[in-house]
Order: C-alpha cells, then structure tokens, then sequence
C-alpha cells in the first residue's frame, strides 16, 4: 500500500513538471506560435467606446489579425466599410455595397475575431425576424455572462444592412458618420450572418452588449453590417467563447487622448440601428 501511495506521489510531480516545462516554452516563443493558444478566446481590437469617439486609425494590418482568427466583424482605417470573415477568407463591404477581399496590408481600427468551431446548433423557423432570432438565442444559451460567435447559414427572404464610408480627419464621430449611412436591400438571398453576442457588462465601452452581426451573401459579392432579416431556411452555430484577448492602440495613437470615462449608451445605439 505504501508503495502505490508513493508511485502515485512521484507521477503527480513528474505532471506538474511536464506541465511548468510546457508553459515555459509557450512563454518563450515570439509572437503567435499557433492558433490553438487563440481557442475560445475573442480577440478584440481597440474598444468600441474609441470608435464612437471617432478614433479610426488602424491598429494592426489584417496579415496580423488573421493570426487570431478565422471568424468574425469590424472596420477599416478610417472606418471604411464592414469586415466579415468567415472560414479564414477576409471581406470588406465598402460604401457601394461590393464585398471586396481584404489585402494583408490593410490595418483596422476595431475588431473581434475567434477560431469558430461549434458548440450549439439549432435550426430557425421560417419568418424568424431580427428580434426573433435574438430571443430564440437567448434561450439557447447557458449563460449570459460569456462571449458567444454566431453564425446563421441559409436562404432569407429579406435582409437589410449598412455600411459606411471612409472617412478623413479630423474624424466625426460614428453617430455623425451614420446619420448619411448607405443601405442595401436584399431579397431571397442566401448567404450567412456572422458575429457576436456579448455579455452586459462591455456596455461601459469595452463593446456592443448583446448582439453585433454582419451579413456577407454566399457568392461573396455583397453584404454589410446587419439592420433587418428574415428567415426562410437556416441553421444557426454558436461558438461558446469564455476568454477575451484585447489589443489597444500603442503610444502616440489618438486613443491615448480620448476621454473615454463617459458612457455613451444612447450613441451606440444610434450608431447601431
């Protein structure tokens, strides 16, 4: 009996040992070493609160973001257009409505990326509009105090969405720039609808609580910030996603200067619808 209760002692320190020795070489690799360090972890750029304040210059090029993620929403340097990415393939929904592949080059100033895989998947009843579809959700889910990617894959019979041109400084603020927002109608349209659902507690200007999604058509050629939807046949994915990666603008950047203390609830709001 001894002797098993000392085997069992030395295996659980031979563990712990291969554990600090694994950690230890993740902690020394240079940059992203691979994309399983990135699993159930929202990687958000900037916070939504800058973007409201009109901080639109770019944080990093999407070549960087992609190492990530393969799914999700955000903008362009000078808030040009709508991102969505979707199976690793990165698209810009620009003022005309086009969805245009996004060069590695180009850098944003807000986004939110994970690796999707699937956790949930329930199918929608035809007719679903956009407020359905948040409810179905809501009780789809566990819990609202975690980060949830979304992805709605099917024919619609009418979706509604915006986008916005690019701006130059001195920079309004998203609530000036959405007041003259370009919007697009589609009607029996397949296609799929990605973003996120986050918790209440981002509404201090971290970012959007609730639901934030875009829409990008199955042809990959149009789409833009979702406004409006209604179902005729889709399945919706949820990725349960319990860790949130932040990476803020660096010295010298207009983020540095803005004042970000105050709630603006009733902006975002407007911004949004």
């Amino acid at each position: 009996m001894g002797k098993r209760i000392y085997s069992i002692i030395i295996c659980l320190v031979l563990l712990v040992s291969a554990t600090a020795i694994g950690c230890s070489r993740r902690g020394e690799s240079d940059g992203v070493s691979s994309s399983s360090e990135y699993q159930e972890t929202l990687t958000q750029i900037s916070t939504v609160g800058a973007l409201l304040d009109g901080v639109y210059d770019g944080v990093i090029p999407y070549s960087d973001l992609k190492e990530y993620g393969d799914f999700g929403i955000g903008t362009f340097e000078g808030l040009d257009g709508e991102m969505i990415a979707l199976n690793g393939d990165f698209y810009q929904v620009k003022a005309d409505g086009v969805a245009y592949e996004v060069e590695g080059s180009v850098k944003t100033p807000f986004a939110c990326v994970t690796f999707f895989d699937v956790d949930k998947e329930a199918k929608l009843s035809e007719g679903m509009d956009y407020a359905d579809i948040q409810e179905f959700i809501d009780c789809l889910i566990p819990t609202e105090n975690i980060f949830y990617a979304i992805k709605i894959s099917g024919t619609f019979s009418y979706v509604k969405t915006r986008s916005v041109p690019r701006q130059t400084k001195p920079y309004p603020p998203l609530v000036e720039v959405t007041k003259n927002q370009p919007i697009f109608e589609f009607n029996d349209v397949k296609g799929t609808i990605v973003g996120f659902r986050s918790p209440p507690y981002v509404a201090g200007g971290v970012n959007i609580p609730g639901f934030h999604l875009h829409f990008i058509t199955e042809d990959r050629n149009a789409g833009g910030h979702l406004l409006e939807v209604q179902v005729e046949e889709a399945n919706v994915c949820l990725d349960y996603t319990s860790k949130l990666f932040m990476i803020l603008p660096g010295e010298g950047s207009d983020f540095y200067q803005v004042d970000l203390t105050e709630v603006k609830r009733k902006e975002l709001e407007k911004a949004e619808k």
